[in-house]
């Protein structure tokens, strides 16, 4: 079976879309009626000068307040404030990044295509002004995505395996195919790499064994295709396993519920 890899607009290795497809953003405008202020984790901040800063903690709600980053400085003003939850198995990069992530946008041009549009959105509002700022708001997470990654602000963890350009490819082909049937061997030919070489690679940038890290990205899939309702032996078979018994023992020693269970109340996330 090949896998069918994605690339992006340059004709490169796409290393984000095949998560980004299966996170879940929920966006709330911190400033509207319904939405505690307080509980914010995206800012876009202005200082007496003009100078904007870009603010995102993608945290628990109880650690938001530690970081003194997320919150104006005596001299700035909050333009943008966004309350911003993620999920969904595509949650694994957010996990990767950053507890928060600052970012002086006179240095990155990029960034600040997108947020001139959202902060023109929350000072000018206009018919669907929500759609648009809910959008623009993926849009700003998937580029602080980006920047995380090629600026290297992750020590350890997905992001940190994205970045590079071999350990990238085999990540990619086990996000793309997870009911391939892959082998270490098969995961570093794929990295162009030798089997020890990939192997210790691959540990110490993720912080996970390749298997290790296949095993747990099929069982989140297919935790998330059974809370949709999706039926317990296609899901075995879409993840990989090689019958719904070895699938049920994977899946009840990880999340501590059968996959019938599963599928009819979703089950706890140990995230």
């Amino acid at each position: 079976m090949s896998v069918p890899y994605r690339v992006s607009f340059n004709g490169k290795l796409d290393r984000l879309s095949s998560l980004i497809d299966r996170l879940r953003v929920q966006v709330e405008n911190a400033r509207s009626k319904d939405t505690d202020p307080d509980m914010a984790n995206l800012h876009v901040l202005t200082d007496t000068s003009g100078a904007m800063r870009l603010v995102f903690c993608p945290l628990d709600a109880s650690l938001i307040n530690k970081h003194a980053d997320l919150h104006p400085r005596s001299d700035e003003t909050a333009l943008v404030a966004a309350r911003i939850t993620i999920s969904g198995v595509g949650k694994q990069l957010i996990n990767a990044l950053p507890e928060c992530i600052s970012v002086q946008l006179a240095e990155e041009p990029y960034l600040t295509a997108v947020v001139m549009p959202l902060i023109e959105e929350v000072t000018l509002p206009r018919c669907g002004g929500q759609a648009a700022f809910q959008r623009l708001c993926e849009v700003v997470v998937i580029r602080l995505l980006r920047h995380a990654m090629e600026q290297g602000k992750a020590d350890t963890g997905l992001l940190n395996g994205l970045a590079h350009p071999r350990i990238a490819a085999a990540l990619v082909a086990i996000h793309e195919a997870p009911g391939e049937i892959w082998t270490l061997e098969k995961l570093a030919d794929t990295a162009g790499m030798s089997r020890t070489q990939f192997a210790v690679t691959f540990k110490e940038l993720v912080g996970a064994t390749p298997m290790g890290y296949l095993s747990n990205w099929r069982l989140d899939i297919a935790r998330a295709e059974l809370e949709a309702g999706r039926q317990v032996k296609s899901v075995a078979t879409l993840c990989g396993f090689s019958s719904p018994a070895a699938f049920s023992r994977a899946f009840s020693k990880r999340f501590g519920a059968s996959p019938r269970e599963a599928r009819a109340e979703p089950v706890r996330s140990e995230l």
